[in-house]
């Protein structure tokens, strides 16, 4: 914790060095859609809208590190505006405290930021731009927020321009939502807080994310988001949406990655892999958010590994979700770098969900087959198979570490007739998320005949373009899976040679399961 406070003093310092002849109103970057300090405000058409801001404090009394967020949702229901959530964390202790209240909005200015926030428990809160006399300060602001344990009373001065998502400040999200969206990303804090009865000065760094449109969190939308700030001078702002099938497209309305690089510079795209190392359940073990990630990209060399604080930071209300400080450690560019920042998690995993597909009864040469019911993009499995000749007493395993859901076994062990049990496990990467399901089988060589029959199942043609048919009798349906293993496709025929649609898949390698009567069989399919 002392070398990121290190680095957030550092980072603090350094801003007095970045040109600032942008820090003035009216401002609108080139070829923004976004301008200051108008969009800070409200926006009348917008059915959503929020004001969100996190950093990293430091005690001037107590020395402790904290971490912090507030959020002003405007989102009207019946007599209600919408609500706040406020959370503080004593980052040395691992103490998190939130808050949540509905609201109303007594003054929300729509020319600059201005915002009086009546909470329903009766306090007062504002968020608004600073002014010298009846001068607004650019990009200066004074926020006071407080809770019966928590108060926050903080002045921030931003020091880099804002990073514009998208390029224009507007983006499609997951298949039906927009939103406009910037962020500013270096800012110095200083001021109070009131935490656990202590209350002291505080120096920091923070982050603001300001957002508009039809993007709604509470509707049941899942992401992970995440803000990086690095000890290059480098700031991402990072998200990728789950469908509800939790896939994540490879497309830009699905995840995106946006940087500032210096004064001159700052980009979007897509054209990056986050990767879940990490698993931590709640306490009551009815969510499980990942905890540690590691992000590459080619653009500008990323290999970054995200951190957690700690796995209890999770918000209770108005829905659940995780929200926390990070860290961040690795290379751009070949060149090491550390940071920090924060990730926001509204999507939870899931014990994976497996069925052993065989019939009871097997044979050396025909294929283990299995599925995973709850395919997820963002916890790809490994898989365990091990076997019982004791009625599940002990297990002794087969092979370990598989990522594709079929297995042939070649083994000696059986005779005609010779019962034992299959054991499949599922497992994350990191053994958080687990699940075994076992089943009898009876062994029967007679069954080579029709493995036979199986083996002559052909898929043509292969590669596939437009559409692929299958050679084979007698079959009762077909899957199709992608690399990943994640059903794409189901087709219900009992007919052979009837030419499969395949227009809607991207390119690449797909496993083709075949269900007939004697048997399933999986083959790879290439499709160009």
């Amino acid at each position: 914790m002392q070398k990121l406070i290190t680095f957030s003093l550092i980072l603090t310092l350094s801003f007095s060095a970045y040109s600032q002849v942008w820090k003035t109103y009216p401002y609108t970057p080139t070829g923004s859609l976004v301008s200051f300090s108008v969009d800070e405000g409200r926006h009348a058409s917008e059915p959503v809208e929020w004001w969100y801001t996190a950093g990293h404090l430091v005690g001037a009394t107590t020395g402790k590190h904290y971490s912090y967020m507030l959020t002003y949702f405007y989102f009207p229901y019946g007599s209600i505006d919408g609500f706040r959530i406020l959370n503080i964390s004593d980052d040395d202790a691992e103490v998190f405290y939130d808050d949540t209240q509905f609201l109303t909005y007594p003054i929300m200015a729509s020319d600059k930021l201005d915002i009086q926030a009546n909470l329903l428990s009766g306090t007062v809160e504002t968020w608004k731009n600073k002014y010298d006399a009846a001068t607004i300060l650019p990009f200066e602001y004074e926020i006071n927020a407080s809770s019966p344990q928590l108060t926050i009373s903080l002045e921030y001065d931003t020091h880099k321009h804002p990073l514009i998502l998208g390029d224009d400040g507007y983006l499609e999200q997951g298949y039906t939502n927009y939103t406009y969206y910037y962020s500013q990303t270096g800012i110095t804090a200083t001021g109070s807080i009131t935490f656990n009865g202590i209350t002291e000065n505080v120096t920091g760094t923070a982050w603001i994310d300001r957002q508009y449109g039809t993007l709604n969190p509470s509707d049941g939308t899942e992401y992970e988001w995440f803000s990086l700030q690095l000890s290059n001078g480098m700031d991402i702002n990072m998200w990728n949406i789950f469908t509800d099938e939790n896939t994540v497209p490879d497309d830009e309305r699905f995840e995106i990655l946006a940087a500032y690089i210096d004064e001159t510079t700052q980009y979007t795209h897509s054209d990056f892999q986050l990767e879940r190392l990490e698993f931590a359940f709640t306490p009551d073990n009815q969510r499980c958010y990942a905890q540690k990630w590691r992000l590459t990209s080619s653009i500008n060399n990323l290999d970054l590994i995200i951190s957690t604080l700690y796995s209890n930071s999770e918000v209770q209300q108005p829905f659940r979700f995780y929200e926390g400080a990070t860290t961040v450690t690795g290379t751009v560019d070949g060149v090491s770098v550390t940071g920090y920042g924060f990730t926001e998690l509204l999507h939870s995993y899931e014990a994976p969900d497996l069925t052993l597909s065989n019939d009871l009864t097997w044979y050396t040469t025909l294929p283990i087959n299995w599925e995973l019911n709850n395919p997820d993009d963002g916890n790809p499995l490994q898989y365990d198979l091990a076997y019982s000749l004791d009625n599940q007493t002990t297990y002794l395993p087969i092979v370990s570490e598989l990522t594709d859901t079929t297995y042939t076994w070649s083994t000696s062990l059986f005779a005609d007739g010779d019962t034992f049990w299959l054991q499949l496990t599922g497992y994350s990467i990191d053994g958080t998320l687990t699940t075994s399901v076992a089943k009898e089988f009876t062994y029967d060589s007679s069954l080579g005949l029709a493995e036979k029959q199986l083996a002559s199942i052909t898929i043509y043609p292969n590669p596939a373009l437009e559409t692929f048919s299958i050679h084979a009798e007698n079959i009762k349906h077909i899957k199709v899976f992608n690399s990943k293993g994640i059903l794409v496709k189901t087709v219900k025929k009992e007919q052979a040679n009837i030419p499969i649609p395949i227009k809607n898949l991207s390119q690449g390698i797909y496993f083709v399961k075949v269900y007939t009567d004697i048997g399933v069989v999986t083959q790879k399919l290439l499709i160009k």
